[in-house]
């Protein structure tokens, strides 16, 4: 794939001398859907709003689509839509209404059967000419969305987009989103749920403290610093692990009937077969064992201790 945004150097210091952002380098690839994860304050909002020409830069680069998003900033900015955290809407105007001036903003010509397809998509056609005071929260956000792609961007940025929103709902945006990769829009969202990174994500970026961590493909991310539990199921307590197995690091169960094993999935499968023969030369009989591979979470939360 190749990038369709590309963020070199960039940084951000506010008059009051906080250092927002700390070279930061991105290369956004074309169709794809990167979740950038970080805690508050790790300078998410603020490197999103610089790409979409809503905060200015204080160094760096960034072009969009081969547009630098500041000499040439009609052309980045026609491609992008953005999708607030902030619930920003007139709440007097009708869905339909609200999402066609956003239209003619970008100036772009009516098309009416745009505004529909949209309205469809994101399940508020029956909601058309109903006033934005009227919608519950989840249908605000949904409008939101509308708006960010009345003008026919492709690239979406999607600022906390499920903030507020019931499980269930969010599932459904998580489809719309997917709808949206599939349909070419390039997708870049922030979220504090990492459930909606692991399932959603091409790509997952890490930022904390103004700095990219990393950015990797979620498999390989997932694949490289995932690690793996070995759950074993004691055929009768132990009162304590006997001391041969402690180069092995076990953990037993508060009732004694379990032991756990924690280990590298890249490079730590010979401890495995290691510790079965240990077990059986120390006399202790299992009677069922599972694994459990790490979550996203668990590596976004290892990073950040880091």
């Amino acid at each position: 794939m190749s990038a369709i945004v590309a963020v070199k150097n960039l940084s951000k210091t506010y008059k009051s001398g906080f250092n927002a952002l700390s070279d930061v380098n991105l290369d956004i690839e074309r169709g794809e859907i990167l979740a950038l994860l970080g805690p508050n304050g790790a300078g998410k909002t603020t490197l999103i709003s610089i790409i979409c020409g809503i905060v200015n830069k204080t160094g760096g680069t960034i072009t969009v689509d081969g547009h630098d998003n500041v000499s040439d900033f009609r052309a980045a900015r026609s491609l992008i839509g953005l999708v607030p955290q902030e619930l920003h809407l007139s709440i007097f105007e009708t869905v339909w209404d609200t999402v066609s001036f956003s239209r003619s903003l970008y100036g772009r010509a009516a098309n009416p059967a745009h505004i529909e397809k949209l309205l469809r998509l994101l399940s508020l056609w029956e909601k058309k000419n109903s006033k934005i005071m009227t919608l519950s929260g989840g249908m605000k956000r949904r409008v939101l969305i509308a708006k960010a792609l009345a003008h026919e961007p492709r690239i979406l940025f999607l600022d906390e987009p499920t903030a507020g929103v019931d499980v269930e709902l969010r599932k459904e945006m998580w489809n719309v989103v997917r709808d949206l990769r599939d349909g070419g829009v390039t997708v870049i969202l922030t979220t504090h749920y990492i459930e909606e990174a692991e399932e959603m994500a091409d790509r997952v970026g890490v930022i904390n403290k103004g700095r990219i961590i990393l950015v990797e493909d979620k498999k390989t991310l997932m694949r490289k610093l995932g690690r793996k539990r070995l759950i074993l199921q004691l055929a009768r307590p132990l009162p304590v692990i006997p001391p041969s197995l402690d180069g092995f690091k076990l953990e037993l169960g508060t009732d004694g009937t379990s032991l756990s094993y924690t280990f590298d999935t890249h490079d730590s499968r010979d401890d495995v077969p290691r510790l079965l023969a240990a077990l059986a030369a120390a006399k202790v009989d299992f009677t069922d064992l599972h694994t459990e591979q790490s979550s996203l979470e668990d590596i976004f939360m290892g990073l950040l201790s880091t």
